[in-house]
């Protein structure tokens, strides 16, 4: 296209955009240029295994809007979230507080000097020091979840380069996932991740997730090789490795490992923290208090990508002689901030940790009953709060179970991890009523694979 077309083409996205409501026509068109584009110019491999698209590519469905704990597509048709793009809508779509603050923070300031002094990082981090368990203190500002765990793994290497120099290990476990640039890739387990970019960034070991005797060998066997472990990374509950809930102790057995060795505890919160699990942390249930401490998804309300790596002063202290040492561009910006403020906002008022607790334990109990007598497919459906897994026998049965929960407008996918498993992570604010409607809809897909 020549710059003039190229104009006449962005003029008529903008148009869209700028539309409350499309037409039919729009619609078609809308769907045509989505299908095309990602065809021609995102990734033809997003339209091979989306389960919203039909075998021969011909249509797709298109998002275009959202609101409450729905997505609704360009045809006007609403999806039930129970998605959450993979745990980011806690509060629910575009929450009118989240949203108001964004938008009111718009009318002055989008982005920050960079060199004057930005106020609402300084006041979103006072309350994160408030809310945060034990002694976690100091916040870095992050876009994602993957910077958040990046900015850990430097503050970690930071400080042990000062006080503990002989420490060059960290361990994470099988099943973990920890973002996927060339740092945080050191700690995700899944091998078809990590084979392509092989070397990693050096010191990083696996062992499995919830086996305190094989975390406890690994930190002997690497002191008497002197390859002291510097750090620990962990999710408190395994997102993408399939919903995996360690047993009971195991937190505090690492924390207690951790002390004793000296090594620093990076829990990854960025899919359990901000309620998911019944309480604001996941570690809190277990009464433990990392090192360090990985936020986002969720954190900037469904509206800002938003994330915050925050760590004990002790920790973090080594920062301070140049806090150029690791710094970002557009983490902490007023808009992100105002976000993640308003979220927390939210999340307090409403009591949704508690909330998700409730309902969670409602939704969990439902699946249960819907799955009994269907055991030839469904191999476990396990879970805390509104962090939810249904694992299948096969990759092909999970597959196919998604497909079939989508045609009823419900909206689930597979762990990154474990594809065996499809995740339960709706809104926090789900209705009982919507609920109950995917409770059904399980039992009638499993009840059809079956007769298939």
């Amino acid at each position: 296209m020549s710059n003039n077309n190229v104009q006449q083409y962005i003029n008529k996205v903008l148009g869209l955009i700028e539309k409350d409501s499309i037409t039919p026509e729009d619609a078609k068109w809308i769907t045509s240029e989505t299908i095309e584009g990602f065809r021609s110019n995102v990734n033809p491999g997003f339209l091979e295994y989306r389960k919203t698209v039909t075998p021969d590519q011909g249509f797709a469905a298109v998002e275009w809007s959202d609101k409450a704990n729905s997505y609704i597509d360009v045809n006007g048709n609403a999806y039930i979230d129970c998605l959450g793009g993979f745990g980011i809508y806690n509060v629910g779509h575009r929450n009118p507080k989240v949203v108001k603050a964004v938008t009111d923070q718009l009318k002055h300031q989008a982005l920050h000097s960079q060199d004057m002094l930005d106020p609402l990082r300084a006041m979103l981090a006072k309350v994160l020091a408030e809310i945060t368990p034990g002694d976690l203190k100091y916040s870095f500002f992050t876009n994602s979840g993957t910077e958040s765990v990046e900015a850990a793994l430097k503050i970690a290497k930071l400080y042990t380069h000062k006080h503990n120099k002989g420490a060059t290990t960290f361990i994470s476990t099988v099943g973990a996932f920890h973002g996927k640039s060339l740092g945080s890739l050191g700690g995700t387990a899944k091998g078809s991740f990590r084979q392509p970019f092989m070397p990693l960034v050096s010191g990083f070991k696996h062992v499995l997730f919830g086996d305190i005797d094989m975390m406890r060998k690994t930190f002997e066997v690497c002191a008497a090789v002197k390859e002291d472990v510097a750090a620990v990374i962990l999710e408190p509950i395994q997102g993408e490795g399939g919903i995996i809930i360690p047993p009971k102790g195991y937190l505090k057995a690492v924390r207690e490992l951790c002390d004793q060795y000296n090594a620093i505890l990076i829990f990854d919160e960025v899919q359990t923290g901000m309620g998911r699990t019944g309480s604001m942390f996941a570690c809190e249930q277990e009464g433990v208090t990392p090192d360090i401490l990985c936020l986002a998804k969720a954190f900037g309300g469904g509206v800002m990508p938003a994330g915050a790596t925050v760590a004990s002063e002790k920790i973090f202290a080594p920062m301070f002689d140049n806090p150029f040492m690791h710094t970002t561009t557009f983490g902490g910006n007023p808009l992100a901030c105002a976000a993640a403020l308003a979220t927390f906002s939210v999340l307090l008022d409403e009591n949704l940790p508690a909330r998700a607790a409730e309902v969670g334990e409602y939704f969990l109990n439902g699946l249960k009953e819907a799955a009994k007598g269907h055991e030839d497919l469904v191999l476990d459906i396990r879970g805390r709060g509104l962090m939810i897994g249904i694992e299948f026998h096969t990759d092909e049965i999970g597959y196919n179970a998604s497909k079939a929960i989508f045609d009823k407008n419900i909206i689930v996918a597979g762990t990154l991890v474990n594809s065996k498993t499809i995740r339960i992570e709706p809104p926090l604010t789900i209705t009982y009523e919507e609920v109950d409607y995917v409770i059904k809809s399980f039992k009638e897909v499993l009840q059809s694979l079956k007769a298939a």
